[in-house]
């Protein structure tokens, strides 16, 4: 099921207009996808506008890690969500997103990257 993700039914002063045309194809959008920790590595390719694709992860175990003072970058496992500062609703449902502090096996770590949109999450390590 789409989404629409045109903006020709509200004004600019909030009030509504009624629909002129039908919902075009390139108006079409998805619901987000949420990044879960889990057990198992899984991920989804989308074909999106333009005929292009995206990855998009729905469960992911493992973290590519950043360690900026030996200039290194590790696959290392995610252990647990410490906190995320978007939105403390999805470090308890265990959702991975942009600026969320993982607990790996290297230590504590900040996602840069946006697991549904690119379906890796890679992360920098961060001084304790």
């Amino acid at each position: 099921m789409g989404i629409y993700q045109g903006n020709d039914l509200r004004k600019k002063t909030g009030g509504r207009k009624r629909r002129h045309r039908k919902p075009r194809k390139y108006e079409l959008g998805e619901f987000p996808t949420e990044a879960k920790l889990g057990e198992r590595e899984r991920r989804v390719v989308v074909r999106v506008y333009g005929s292009n694709i995206k990855v998009r992860a729905k469960e992911v175990r493992y973290a590519n890690v950043y360690d900026p003072e030996t200039n290194e970058t590790k696959k290392v496992r995610i252990l647990k969500i410490v906190k995320t500062p978007a939105n403390p609703d999805f470090a308890r449902r265990g959702i991975i997103i942009k600026g969320a502090i993982i607990e790996t096996e290297l230590g504590l770590a900040e996602v840069t990257s946006r697991p549904g949109q690119d379906g890796v999450i890679n992360a920098i390590l961060l001084k304790e």
